[in-house]
């Protein structure tokens, strides 16, 4: 009989985690110290989080870790790690969706590092930490270059800088409309509180020939030795013609000659495109978030 055990103490459980949480950030090519930031971040966490130990006829055949909690006004589940022995997979998961339901939850989101991303296929992809290790400036076509971003450009990037990243949110299926306009004025004002003169931050206007084509927002120091690129993008107008590789190009000179060796994005479901062209363009899934909605029509009758 499976039978499933809250933990009061969860010291073993973790530390497999944090190895298995090392092992695969290092190979998808995070740094040392990077690595170790990521999991320090994962510690704030598990703080909040149900461990429970699977065990079989009382033999252990794995762990499974699980929360619910508020997310922008709507209850939320997370599967944080489902680690089990061949064959348990899918009955672990039926009960860790039946356990978040039971506490209110409206839907299950997964962080995929390495807990075998099959078992969760059918869960819709939200978004992707995508990341490239940079050796050496790549080269540019001739006439595209990238300047800061003046004081007077700056409110009407903002706007629509927002507004992309509600339409984005939405897209993946994560957020409402009304949700989703909370969520980017929040993470905006946290994310660039002095606006243009938010320290660490580069805010780019990408030109060709001596035209506006797009432009960027890079956030140096972001992990030791990693920039994020928050939003690099090209005007609609100026698409398809090769200068979406140019613009990645642009961020990838620009974080070297900040200092760091990596450059890290996110992209979200459901912008083929934009996978496409930064698979194309070599860089590695670091995670990946999917998503699933409740109530579970299968799964119900296996909480414990």
């Amino acid at each position: 009989m499976t039978e499933f055990i809250a933990l009061d103490d969860s010291t073993e459980w973790q530390q497999d985690f944090e190895q298995r949480l090392l092992a695969s950030y290092a190979a998808a090519g995070l740094n040392a110290a990077a690595v170790e930031r990521r999991i320090e971040r994962f510690r704030e966490r598990i703080g909040g989080w149900t461990i429970v130990e699977i065990t079989d006829a009382g033999t252990r055949v794995g762990y499974v870790a699980v929360v619910v909690a508020d997310d922008h006004g709507t209850l939320a589940g997370r599967i944080g790690d489902l680690r089990v022995d061949e064959g348990y997979g899918q009955a672990v998961r039926a009960w860790a969706e039946a356990w978040c339901a039971e506490r209110g939850a409206c839907r299950v989101d997964v962080q995929l590092i390495d807990f075998g991303s099959e078992l969760f296929d059918d869960y819709a992809l939200q978004a992707q930490n995508r990341l490239r290790l940079i050796d050496s400036p790549p080269e540019l076509p001739d006439g595209v270059t990238a300047r800061p971003m003046t004081e007077a450009e700056f409110p009407h990037w903002l706007a629509a800088e927002k507004l992309s990243y509600v339409g984005d949110i939405v897209r993946a299926g994560t957020l409402s409309p009304e949700e989703a306009v909370r969520k980017s004025d929040g993470d905006f004002a946290m994310l660039i509180p002095e606006g243009l003169a938010t320290a660490d931050n580069a805010f780019l206007v990408l030109e060709a020939a001596g035209e506006r084509i797009g432009t960027g927002w890079l956030k140096h120091g972001f992990l030791p030795g990693v920039t994020f690129g928050y939003g690099v993008h090209v005007d609609e107008q100026y698409r398809g013609k090769g200068y979406g590789r140019a613009a990645m190009a642009l961020g990838e000179r620009a974080t070297l000659a900040a200092g760091d060796s990596a450059l890290m994005f996110t992209v979200w479901g459901g912008n083929e495109v934009a996978m496409n062209l930064y698979t194309s363009a070599g860089y590695r899934v670091i995670d990946d978030h999917r998503s699933i909605d409740l109530p579970r029509q299968n799964g119900a009758d296996s909480a414990a």
